[in-house]
């Protein structure tokens, strides 16, 4: 792949610090996942906020860039433990939900707290297809290694791929989105792998990367193979990947889940889970438009004897973009959507009592 253009970089940085969405900006994890008004045995959650793993950011990162590059938000973060540590990697942007992204790392030990990664940031624009950012990590343990999949953003404004990728039942603006794959040994050092998600699939912009995973962060084999869930872009084909390592997929076209009474349209899948009430129980917890047209997360039942038919639904959900975690007996993840005005904080969420109606 062709290597990042340091202008465009610039550039990009420049668009993302006068970045500003009414919609976004004021988007709280609470709104989703801190009550649901029923609560079947299955689904995971409702949240409350654990206030003594709070992660908080200090100082700048010496971008490697060498564009002047700043963060002022960290967001949409994944956790993964490794023996008793805890590894969180999110993005950092200039701008709350702006292009311009990087990847981060800090590390959680008993008795220390959180340390950041002197080595930050561990994902940052290195190829062309990543000039407008590398965004969102989604980390799986597999095989005694991790594999990491972000998004890169780039520029489609123009490009020849649009009409060699022609994408008529989603519609695209200026800015594609790439699945990128990386690999590590220790989940400090990370070798870039490329694209996971091939054009003739993507059509210039794909979104998840969702692979069942357990609660120790692993990825779990479904029918022998992992799965990832697509639920963003390709072509407007609901699509799901097949893989025996998590490096090398091939995917189908795969319909797998129905709004049904719930109303609206699917945004992005944003996890799946593995487990959390019974040995087999299957959960993709989503984000949406709800009936009203309002921002919403819900969750569906599934059996991973049959990963695609859906079982139920329910509206509530973690959009724990990277998944869900078990810590201490709770399901937890991180999200820094909440963090205090002028500060770069990711506060750590953790299953909680519900007042809502629990049913079989």
């Amino acid at each position: 792949m062709q290597t990042a253009d340091t202008s465009a970089l610039r550039d990009s940085y420049r668009a993302a610090l006068e970045h500003t969405n009414a919609l976004t900006d004021r988007i709280s994890t609470d709104q989703f996942s801190a009550h649901y008004d029923e609560r079947p045995e299955w689904a995971i959650g409702p949240f409350a906020r654990d206030e003594s793993l709070t992660f908080e950011l200090a100082g700048q990162w010496d971008d490697p860039t060498g564009i002047g590059w700043t963060s002022d938000s960290i967001f949409n973060p994944t956790m993964i433990a490794r023996g008793d540590e805890l590894h969180l990697f999110y993005r950092a942007s200039p701008r709350k939900e702006s292009t311009s992204s990087r990847i981060g790392h800090a590390v959680h030990r008993p008795g220390v707290g959180w340390t950041d990664d002197p080595a930050n940031p561990v994902i940052y624009p290195t190829f062309e297809n990543e000039t407008l950012g590398c965004e969102d990590p989604k980390v799986y343990a597999v095989d005694g290694r991790y594999v990491m999949f972000y998004n890169g953003i780039r520029s489609i404004a123009g490009s020849p791929d649009r009409e060699t990728y022609p994408s008529p039942d989603y519609p695209l603006g200026d800015v594609g989105c790439d699945i990128m794959v990386a690999v590590s040994d220790d989940l400090v050092t990370w070798e870039k792998r490329g694209l996971a998600v091939p054009y003739e699939v993507s059509r210039l912009w794909a979104k998840g990367a969702v692979i069942p995973r357990n609660g120790a962060g692993e990825a779990v084999k479904i029918g022998g193979e992992y799965l990832m869930f697509l639920s963003e872009g390709c072509g407007g084909v609901p699509t799901v990947g097949r893989s025996t390592d998590l490096l090398e997929w091939r995917f189908e076209r795969q319909p797998y889940l129905d709004l049904g009474e719930l109303g609206g349209s699917l945004y992005e899948v944003a996890c799946a889970v593995v487990g959390a009430h019974a040995e087999d129980d299957l959960v993709l917890d989503f984000f949406y438009s709800d009936a009203d047209g309002e921002f919403a997360a819900a969750q569906a039942h599934y059996s991973t004897t049959a990963p695609f038919t859906q079982l139920a639904i329910n509206r509530g959900g973690s959009l724990a973009w990277g998944g869900l975690l078990q810590l201490d007996g709770d399901w937890a993840f991180p999200q820094g959507w909440d963090a205090r005005p002028n500060t770069r904080e990711i506060f750590i969420y953790r299953t909680a009592p519900n007042e809502g109606t629990t049913t079989a």
